[in-house]
């Protein structure tokens, strides 16, 4: 799988794990519609909601995105999401070959706290993936209220 260590991407992953950047997603798409080459499709700084508007149906993609939420009012967490996209309408060998390819990019999005594979805007709704880092985090100190 080439592309997925360029420069662009390394950056923009520095970008979403930075305290001092606004970027708060990547997305990572293929190149061409075979092939393995990776690039760097788009970054953001609207959150979940925006990166789910910028997914596309009929493709594998992959994101990196960072949450922040509060345990109570005197603290802050933040996390990091992996996010493997595979369209509804994607064609069955590249959904086939995205398990496989999915570990490379991984390996180079290496920090975070929790995968979400998902195959609709839904999955990625904000509420849900703060409960599974909450879960996944260990320490809940809102008493299970989400």
């Amino acid at each position: 799988m080439s592309g997925v260590d360029s420069p662009e991407i390394l950056a923009a992953y520095e970008a979403v794990r930075s305290d001092k950047d606004e970027t708060n997603w990547l997305l990572i798409s293929y190149a061409a519609a075979t092939g393995s080459q990776l690039t760097l499709s788009k970054t953001g700084s609207g959150g979940l909601t925006e990166l789910a508007a910028e997914l596309d149906d009929t493709q594998v993609q992959y994101a990196y995105a960072r949450v922040e939420y509060a345990n109570d009012k005197e603290s802050k967490r933040v996390k990091f999401v992996f996010i493997v996209w595979i369209g509804q309408s994607t064609k069955v060998m590249r959904k086939a070959r995205a398990g496989i390819e999915s570990g490379s990019v991984k390996k180079v999005l290496s920090h975070h706290s929790i995968q979400v594979d998902a195959d609709q805007a839904k999955d990625l709704d904000e509420a849900d993936i703060v409960a599974r880092l909450r879960k996944a985090g260990g320490a809940d100190y809102n008493g299970g209220r989400g």
